[in-house]
């Protein structure tokens, strides 16, 4: 059955052929849940014919979209999943500033699970076991500055591609994560290797799809889905 959410788009992040889009509700009153609309693919990213606009374009962060569902779909800890209904357009309601997006930032005491990290990572990975026991897998936090760095993680190995992580403190904790925010990685990617300082942000943090690394449990990483800086955005 066809139900229509208002939400305002907080994520358009890199997953795998295409894209995974969150946000949360619009209501008259507070801002409501989360809502991750999903594909009906295993993988279950959302490609361009399936996010489109009826001009063609398509959405980004801080819009405020119409999203088309089905029913809600939630799985493991991304319990904000709501199955797509392909056979519709997204519609573009319009666009928020700085101090409206206020309105939506959460205040976790921490986020989520911190006990493990990546070589280059902080506080970045969740074992798979206990990261599909949490009850949420999205959530906006602002930050008064944070640190991207654009590197080569595997050069050691023989690996040559760059990469953008995301490096800020949070509360009481340090954390390093990836970036998959397309626009901020693009932007970067095309600098040189170094370390460049953002201030104010809101960032969108996720939690990732299921990794087994090599010799090691399956886990979930904790990535940056979205870094919206207060200087590039509308008041």
């Amino acid at each position: 059955m066809l139900t229509v959410k208002r939400i305002l788009c907080l994520a358009n992040s890199k997953k795998m052929s295409g894209r995974c889009i969150a946000g949360r509700e619009v209501l008259a009153t507070n801002p409501g849940s989360w809502i991750r609309p999903v594909s009906a693919r295993t993988t279950e990213e959302v490609s361009e014919d399936e996010r489109q606009y009826q001009d063609g374009t398509y959405p980004q962060v801080l819009d405020i979209i119409d999203v088309p569902l089905m029913r809600h779909q939630p799985r493991a800890c991304q319990t904000e999943n709501w199955l797509l209904d392909s056979d519709y357009y997204w519609s573009k309601v319009r666009q928020v500033g700085w101090a409206e997006l206020q309105h939506y930032v959460e205040h976790p005491v921490t986020l989520w699970v911190n006990s493990r990290s990546t070589y280059h990572g902080e506080n970045d990975e969740i074992l798979q076991r206990d990261a599909d026991a949490l009850p949420n897998s999205l959530v906006l936090i602002h930050v008064p500055t944070l640190d991207l760095r654009v590197f080569i993680p595997g050069a050691d190995f023989g690996n040559g591609k760059r990469r953008v992580r995301a490096n800020f403190q949070y509360r009481d904790f340090r954390y390093d994560f990836s970036v998959t925010d397309p626009v901020i990685e693009r932007s970067y990617l095309a600098q040189t290797d170094g370390t460049y300082k953002l201030g104010e942000c809101c960032i969108c943090v996720s939690l990732g799809e299921p990794f087994t690394p090599q010799n090691r449990e399956p886990c979930r990483y904790k990535l940056v889905a979205a870094i919206i800086q207060r200087k590039t955005t509308l008041p």
